[in-house]
């Protein structure tokens, strides 16, 4: 059972460091310009819209059977202002 425990820790850990370094990576977008980030990224495979005017740039990945996606904010002036990353390794 210790072990187990162990092993499930390592595995945490891992992930958590790989997180950590893809969140690292996509904050070099932020108070940049939606521009910017269309150079570096493309085109977004999903463009939704909150009430408050910000719109949310989202690219979708497949590796391994698990999508990976990364969020980006833009406020009304066109700049990154928010991102965050889900099942990106």
């Amino acid at each position: 059972m210790a072990f187990l425990l162990s092993g499930c820790q390592t595995i945490e850990n891992k992930t958590d460091k790989i997180g950590k370094k893809q969140i690292k990576e996509i904050s070099k977008f932020l108070q940049q310009p939606e521009s910017e980030l269309k150079i570096e990224m493309g085109e977004p495979d999903e463009i939704t819209h909150d009430a408050k005017g910000s719109k949310f740039y989202i690219y979708k990945k497949k590796k391994y059977g698990i999508t990976c996606e990364k969020k980006f904010q833009i406020d009304e002036n066109n700049m990154v202002v928010g991102v965050s990353s889900r099942g990106c390794f």
